[in-house]
């Protein structure tokens, strides 16, 4: 680990674009992929096709992610963060010229790799251009942005695709990219690598298999989980006890929107020491787990009791978690840890769904609940029922 000095937080001027991007990612991940189903059948033929769509997103997040994080670390965030952003706007403006279905394909493809690029970039780059003091209000922030990129997402990109259909969407997209890349290269500072030691594979094992990343990655993966099935199924759920699709819409927009309120707090309340990394992570993880436990209520209740504790309970694991990360990394393998951090929250985002849906799939969608609901709630309670035991041993 090097020893110099971290540098004082930037000033806020530098750290909105960071915010910007951390928003175009999550607009881009969820505006397109709300929206895809209602679109034309000559592109979207069957079902099939619409999972391979969205599966080529996540999946090229999947595989890249470390790999431009690493590159973050060698070459410094900056060039990253704008190379991934340009090309998102190249992949978009792709389909938004071609306007055809397998030029489709391809801008998806090359969105998800772009975004591999910028997402890790900028996540590192807000650790690195904030003391550890102030990371926890840094990280909550970001993560407010990406909320409302989420949030805005599906019902912005619907509006878009109402008035001028995919094109028109690709072409908004395209432009957000373009104009979150001029605005980061005139206010984000450049942030040049630091020297680093070198690292062979056994190192990187050693260090990813660490209790201090993997406990953080592992609330983070749970917490994706948790929200992907709170948007997935919460509808469905609505659904089946007679709720018509505004009411259900509403109910993930407050599960969207209470996390987002939650994180900004979360992480001031981590900066000024009220929180601690240990503490909030289990009480967010617990808090979800209710969530979800919720979800099983009949009727309106429980989807709105179950929206607002997922959303708080995934508010405040989201700072807190990368939080802890930054403060455990050395500065010159920033982009490596976020982008492996990222991997972990992807593999959350596609597992937790699965889980329920195959649970559901032999028993019910309550079933399914239950099952994710004690599987986050295992970790949080054996740690409670383990730390009393060790500290009586020790005295």
């Amino acid at each position: 680990m090097t020893t110099q000095p971290i540098a004082p937080a930037a000033p806020k001027r530098a750290m909105w674009p960071l915010y910007a991007a951390g928003f175009t990612t999550a607009f881009g991940a969820h505006g397109v992929a709300a929206n895809l189903g209602g679109f034309s059948e000559d592109a979207v033929t069957s079902l099939l096709v619409l999972g391979g769509l969205l599966a080529l997103y996540d999946g090229a997040e999947v595989l890249l992610k470390p790999v431009f994080g690493s590159l973050a670390d060698r070459i410094g965030g900056k060039p990253v963060l704008l190379g991934g952003l340009i090309a998102f706007a190249a992949a978009s403006a792709l389909y938004a010229i071609a306007d055809s279905p397998g030029w489709l394909w391809a801008a998806r493809l090359g969105q998800g790799a772009a975004a591999s690029a910028f997402s890790p970039s900028a996540s590192a780059m807000v650790a690195r251009l904030n003391p550890a003091a102030k990371r926890g209000r840094a990280f909550g922030s970001y993560g407010f942005y990406k909320s409302i990129g989420y949030t805005l997402g599906p019902l912005l990109g619907g509006v878009l695709v109402w008035a001028g259909g995919l094109r028109l969407l690709f072409t908004v997209m395209a432009m957000c990219a373009a104009a979150v890349a001029v605005w980061a290269a005139l206010a984000v500072p450049v942030v040049p690598p630091l020297p680093r030691k070198r690292q062979t594979v056994a190192d990187l094992a050693r260090r990813l298999a660490d209790r201090s990343f993997l406990a953080p990655t592992a609330a983070l993966a749970a917490a994706t989980a948790a929200l992907s099935v709170g948007v997935g199924f919460l509808p469905v759920s609505g659904a089946a006890a007679g709720l018509g699709t505004v009411a259900t819409g509403a109910a993930v927009s407050v599960l969207a929107a209470t996390a987002a309120v939650v994180q900004p707090k979360a992480g001031r309340a981590l900066d000024a020491g009220r929180l601690t990394t240990r503490t909030g992570l289990l009480a967010g993880l617990l808090i979800t787990a209710a969530g979800l436990a919720a979800a099983m209520l009949p009727g309106l209740t429980g989807v709105l009791a179950a929206a607002v504790l997922i959303g708080t309970g995934t508010g405040l694991i989201t700072p807190l978690g990368f939080a802890a990360l930054a403060a455990s990394t050395p500065e010159e393998r920033m982009g490596q840890t976020m982008g492996s951090a990222e991997l972990g929250r992807e593999l959350g985002d596609a597992g937790g769904p699965l889980l329920v849906a195959g649970v559901a799939t032999v028993s019910t969608l309550t079933s399914g609940y239950a099952a994710l609901a004690v599987l986050l709630a295992a970790g949080p309670l054996l740690a409670l029922a383990v730390r009393p035991r060790t500290a009586r041993a020790s005295k």
